[in-house]
C-alpha cells in the first residue's frame, strides 16, 4: 500500500509510539485529541477514535484501533470516524486490528480498557446537542449486564424497568442501592459492585451510603423497605418481554463477499478456504454478530475505505444493531477470523515486509517526530527467573504400577526415561509453607503408569487439603521451576518399573535400561549452573577422546554430520509469550473458554475456573467455591485447552500444566498480577467478598484466620504433631533434603559464577561429589551404583579449594569419619557472617548457647541413624556434643549463630543432619 503525507492526518502525528491509550473525538469531520483527564467520558452525540498500544515482551508494539459511535451521532460523523480509523492504521504501518463499537453493544476488548465501565453522557459537539451543565443530583436507574465486563445502560426510573434477570443500580443523592435480580449470577452481582463503587467515587466523591437489595426479600429489612419506597411501594415485577436485542444469530449462515468498486458481491464456494482470499482485493465475512473486513496487502487506501463503507451499509438497520465490524489486514488476521474458515494453513506465503512502516517512519522523521515505535525492535532476551524459593525440602517417588517407591536423596536427581516420577517440594512462602506436587513422565513411559502417577499425586494433594499446587511435566519440556528445585538432573535410558519391563517384553524390543557395568555416553546441556542436564544417548563403539573448541578433529565433525556454524555465546532464552487469561466452562466433556482482556486479580472469580496461557506453561486456577466435581477435572481442562489450541498458536501437547488452588497461589503464578494475598484468602462468594471490601473502604477483611497447610512456616515448628501426620507425609530421614545446588554439577557451576558477585538470596554452590569414588562405611551401599557414573562426575569437577556454604549439608553427603575443616581466610569468614545476618529475619531467642564442660563426640556417633550411637546424652540437643570445628563444617555456621535462629529453624536444620 502506497503511503503519502496526504494520507496522514496531522492529528495522528506521533501516535502509537508508546504503550497506553490515545483518544480523538470527531469535530467538524476532523479528529481532535481528547485530554487524558477526560478518558472514559463518552458523549452520546459524538464519535471517537481510540488507539490502544501494547508493548509485548519481545519489544514490539502492537496496535488495536476502535471507533466508538454514540447512539445520537450523525451518519457523517460515524463515517468520518470509520475513514479516519483506516488512515490511522496506515500511519501505523498497516497492521492494526480495527473494531467498530456501537454504544450499548461494545466489545469486551474495548470495555476492558475502561474498567469497570463507561457511562455515556447526553450531549455532543457537532450533532446539535449541548453538554449537560453541572446541576443538582438527579436520581438515576442503571441496568448492569455482564459476567466479566459490564455493559451499563441508563433506564427510566420506574418499577417497570426492573426485572428478575438483571442487576440494577439506583443512584440517589444520599444512598446508592444495588438490586440483585433473583435470576442473576453471583459473578454478575460481584461485577456490578465495581460499577457501584465507580458511581460512588465519580458522582459522590466517595461519600455516600450503599445498600444491597435482594430480589424476593420484600420488606424483610429497613433498606429493602427504603428501596421499594422510592418506587411507591412493593409490587410484583413484570415478566421480561422479548425484544430485537434478544434475537439470536447462532444459526446465521456465514457468507463471504468480495468488494469491487464499492459493491459487495457473494463469493460462491462449497467451503471457506484461505485460498479464496486474493491479496489484491478486499472481502467481507458476514457472520451475523460479527462482520469482518479482510484487506489484502496489495490493496490501496481508497479500496480499504470503500470496503469499510460497504460493511457499514450491510449492518445498518435495527436488526443488526449488535453487529461488530472488525477489520483485519492480510498476514495479521485474528484468531476469531481464522477460526471461521474450514481450512486455514498454519503458515502462509504472505510477504510481510517492513517497507510500509519504514516509509511512514521516514515521512514522520522529516517532521521531527520520534519514530522509535514504528521501527522493528530487536527481541528482548532475558534470563528466565524461577520465582520459587530454592531452599525447601524435597521428596521423590518412582511409580511402579499402582504404587510409589520413595527414592533416597542420592537418587532424587536421577530419572529413567521409561519411568514416571512424583515429587513433593515444600518451601517457605509469604506466611506459611507452600507445596508443589509434580509428576514427571519419561518419553518411554507407558500410559498406564502415567495415569497411575496422576492418581497417586492427586491423593497427595488431597492429603494436603487441596492446598498444594500441582504440576504435570514431560521429559524434554521441563519448566524452569523444575530445574530450580532439582538444580540438575541425569536422565538414563530405559526404566526400572514393572510397566516398562512389561512393555519391553510384549513388544519384544531391546531393553536399553542403563547398566552399571556397561558403557554409557551422556550429552551434557544447559544454559547455566541452575539447569544442567546429563542425558544418556546412544554410545558409539569408539574410544573417547577429548576435543577442544577450534582444534577439533575431522572425525569429530564427521560424526556430527559435518562442520557448520553454531552459537558460541551462552544461550539466553527469549522473553516468554505475553500471558492471556480465559474463563472456562466444562460440561459433558466439552470445554468453552472466554478471553479476559487487560486482566487483573479481581477478574479471578472464586466460583469459576480460569486458564492462564503462557504458551510454554499452562496454569489452571481453581476457585474455592468451585464444586468438587469440576475441581477434579482441573487437569482434564488444561489438557483440553492444549488439545483444542483455541489461540491457534501451535501449543505443544507436552506443555507443562500447573493446577493452582485459590488461596495457595505460588509466586510463579502471582507474578503475572498485582497480587494481594489477603483477597485470595477471604471467605464467602465473589459478591460477598467485594461487598465486604466496599463497606470497609477498600480493605479486605478476613472472616477468620488464614488457612494453614499441615506443615506450616513462619514462627511455628515445621514438623506436625503425630496426630496431624498423614500417611503420605512420613517424616523419615529420607524426606528432608535441605536445598542447595546438586553436588554433581557444583564444580561446573563454579566455572559460570563469580563468588564475589553472587546474589545473596541464592545459596553458594557446594563443591562435592554426588557419586564419590571412594567407599566409606556410610556410602558403601551406594558405591556400586555410583561407580559407573563417577567418570561422568569427575569430568565436571575442577581442582580448587572447597567453598564454604552458609546452609546445612545434605545428609547424603556426610562421610564416614569427621573431615578436617579446610582453612578459610578472614574475607570468607566475613562473607559468611554477613550471609548469616541477612538470613535471620525473626526474633532472636536468647539464652541458648553451648554448654561448657560437656564431652565432645564425632558426628557419626551422634546421628540418629548411627550404627554405633553414643548413650547417656541429651537426645534433644545432640548438636551440643559436636566440636566447634565439626559443628561449623556440618551446619555451615558457628554455634552462637545457630542458637540465634528461631527454634523451628534449628529443628529443621537438625532434621536434615539426622540430629533430631
Amino acid at each position: 500500500m502506497a503511503v503519502s503525507m496526504r494520507d496522514l492526518d496531522p492529528a495522528f502525528t506521533g501516535a502509537g509510539q508508546k504503550a497506553g491509550l490515545e483518544i480523538w473525538r470527531i469535530e467538524n469531520f476532523r479528529p481532535a485529541p481528547v485530554p487524558k483527564s477526560s478518558y472514559g467520558n463518552f458523549f452520546m452525540g459524538d464519535s471517537y477514535v481510540i488507539l490502544k498500544t501494547t508493548a509485548s515482551k519481545s519489544g514490539a508494539l502492537r496496535h488495536d484501533i476502535h471507533y466508538w459511535l454514540g447512539k445520537d451521532t450523525s451518519q457523517d460523523e460515524a463515517g468520518t470516524a470509520a475513514v479516519k480509523t483506516v488512515e490511522l492504521d496506515a500511519a501505523l504501518g498497516g497492521r492494526a486490528v480495527q473494531y467498530r463499537e456501537v454504544q450499548g453493544h461494545e466489545t469486551a476488548k474495548f470495555l476492558s480498557n475502561f474498567k469497570p465501565c463507561i457511562i455515556p453522557q447526553e450531549g455532543g459537539v457537532a450533532s446539535g446537542f449541548k453538554r449537560a451543565e453541572a446541576e443538582e443530583h438527579k436520581t438515576r436507574l442503571f441496568v448492569c449486564k455482564g459476567k466479566h465486563v459490564v455493559h451499563v445502560k441508563e433506564v427510566p426510573f420506574a418499577r417497570s424497568s426492573l426485572s428478575h434477570d438483571d442487576i440494577f443500580i439506583l443512584d440517589t443523592q444520599s444512598k446508592i442501592f444495588q438490586f440483585n435480580g433473583s435470576n442473576s449470577s453471583i459473578q454478575e452481582r460481584a461485577k456490578a459492585l465495581e460499577v457501584l463503587q465507580y458511581i460512588k467515587d465519580t458522582y459522590h466523591d466517595g461519600k455516600c451510603e450503599i445498600a444491597s437489595i435482594e430480589d424476593g426479600k420484600l420488606m424483610a429489612d429497613a433498606e429493602s423497605g427504603e428501596f421499594w419506597g422510592l418506587f411507591g411501594g412493593f409490587a410484583p415485577l413484570p415478566r421480561k418481554t422479548a425484544t430485537n436485542e434478544d434475537k439470536c444469530f447462532d444459526s446465521y449462515p456465514t457468507k463471504l463477499l468480495c468488494v469491487e468498486k464499492g459493491k459487495a458481491e457473494p463469493v460462491e464456494a462449497d467451503s471457506l478456504m484461505r485460498d479464496l482470499l486474493d491479496t489484491n482485493k478486499c472481502y467481507l465475512l458476514d457472520c451475523g454478530l460479527e462482520m469482518f473486513v479482510w484487506m489484502g496487502r496489495n490493496t490501496s487506501l481508497d479500496e480499504r475505505r470503500s470496503a469499510s463503507g460497504a460493511a457499514e451499509e450491510l449492518v445498518r438497520g435495527p436488526d443488526r444493531s449488535k453487529c461488530h465490524i472488525i477489520r483485519v489486514i492480510e498476514g495479521f488476521e485474528t484468531v476469531m477470523f481464522r477460526s471461521k474458515f474450514d481450512s486455514w494453513p498454519q503458515t502462509t506465503d504472505v510477504a510481510v515486509s517492513e517497507d510500509g512502516r519504514g516509509k511512514v517512519a521516514a515521512l514522520l522523521k522529516r517532521q521531527g517526530v520520534d519514530v522509535k515505535g514504528l521501527l522493528k525492535a530487536d527481541p528482548v532476551k532475558e534470563e528466565p527467573q524461577p520465582y520459587i524459593d530454592c531452599t525447601g525440602n524435597l521428596q521423590v517417588w518412582r511409580v511402579n504400577g499402582q504404587e510409589k517407591i520413595l527414592l533416597p536423596p542420592s537418587d532424587q536427581s536421577k530419572f529413567y526415561s521409561g519411568d514416571c516420577y512424583i515429587f513433593h517440594y515444600s518451601y517457605p512462602g509469604e506466611d506459611k509453607e507452600e507445596h508443589l506436587i509434580g509428576t514427571w513422565f519419561g518419553k518411554q513411559s507407558v500410559e498406564e503408569e502415567r495415569a497411575s502417577a496422576i492418581s497417586l499425586a492427586s491423593k497427595v494433594v488431597e492429603s494436603l487439603k487441596f492446598l498444594a499446587a500441582q504440576a504435570r511435566i514431560y521429559e524434554g519440556s521441563e519448566p524452569i521451576q523444575f530445574y530450580s528445585i532439582f538444580q540438575s538432573i541425569i536422565v538414563l535410558k530405559g526404566g526400572l518399573s514393572d510397566g516398562y519391563k512389561n512393555y519391553v517384553a510384549e513388544k519384544q524390543v531391546p531393553d536399553e535400561t542403563y547398566q552399571e557395568d556397561g558403557v554409557a555416553l551422556f550429552r551434557v546441556q544447559g544454559t547455566g549452573p541452575d539447569n544442567m542436564q546429563a542425558i544418556q544417548v546412544d554410545a558409539p563403539n569408539l574410544q573417547s577422546k577429548t576435543q577442544k573448541e577450534n582444534v577439533e578433529s575431522e572425525q569429530f565433525w564427521d560424526l556430527l554430520g559435518g562442520k557448520s556454524e553454531y552459537p558460541s555465546q551462552k544461550i539466553v532464552r527469549s522473553a516468554e509469550s505475553d500471558p492471556r487469561l480465559f474463563s472456562c466452562t466444562f460440561s459433558n466433556g466439552n470445554l468453552k473458554v472466554v478471553e479476559i482482556y487487560n486482566f487483573t486479580q479481581d477478574d479471578l472469580m472464586t466460583e469459576d475456573i480460569f486458564i492462564l496461557d503462557c504458551h510454554s506453561d499452562i496454569f489452571v486456577w481453581v476457585g474455592q467455591q468451585v464444586n468438587s466435581k469440576d475441581r477434579m477435572h482441573a487437569l482434564t481442562i488444561g489438557e483440553k485447552f492444549i488439545e483444542h489450541d483455541f489461540l491457534m498458536e501451535k501449543l505443544s501437547r507436552e506443555a507443562s500444566i500447573y493446577i493452582v488452588m485459590e488461596g495457595s497461589e505460588p509466586p510463579f503464578f502471582t507474578r503475572f498480577f498485582s497480587w494481594d494475598s489477603a483477597k485470595s484468602s477471604m471467605h464467602g462468594n465473589s459478591f460477598q467478598r467485594k461487598l465486604t471490601i466496599l463497606k470497609n473502604g477498600g480493605t479486605p477483611t478476613l472472616n477468620k484466620p488464614k488457612r494453614r497447610a499441615p506443615v506450616s512456616y513462619g514462627g511455628r515448628s515445621s514438623v506436625p504433631e503425630k496426630s496431624q501426620r498423614s500417611r503420605s507425609m512420613s517424616f523419615s530421614p529420607d524426606r528432608v533434603r535441605v536445598r542447595g545446588r546438586s553436588p554433581a554439577f557444583n564444580a561446573l557451576a563454579a566455572t559460570f559464577e563469580n563468588a564475589n558477585a553472587r546474589n545473596l538470596s541464592t545459596p553458594p554452590p557446594m563443591v562435592r561429589k554426588l557419586y564419590p569414588k571412594s567407599v566409606t562405611p556410610d556410602s558403601s551401599k551406594l558405591a556400586s551404583k555410583s561407580s559407573a557414573i563417577a567418570s561422568l562426575t569427575a569430568g565436571f569437577e575442577k581442582p580448587g579449594p572447597a567453598r564454604e556454604s552458609n546452609i546445612p549439608r545434605s545428609p547424603k553427603m556426610n562421610s564416614g569419619a569427621p573431615k578436617p575443616k579446610p582453612e578459610t581466610n578472614n574475607k570468607e569468614n566475613s562473607m559468611t557472617t554477613r550471609l548469616e545476618t541477612l538470613t535471620i529475619e525473626e526474633d532472636v531467642k536468647e539464652g541458648e548457647a553451648e554448654d561448657e564442660g560437656l564431652p565432645v563426640y564425632p558426628y557419626e556417633h551422634l546421628k540418629t541413624t548411627s550404627s554405633d550411637p553414643i548413650t547417656d546424652i541429651d537426645v534433644t540437643k545432640r548438636e551440643i556434643y559436636l566440636s566447634s570445628e565439626e559443628f561449623r563444617e556440618n551446619f555451615g555456621m558457628a554455634k552462637d549463630a545457630f542458637y540465634k535462629l528461631p527454634k523451628w529453624k534449628q529443628n529443621k536444620l537438625k532434621m536434615a543432619l539426622y540430629l533430631f
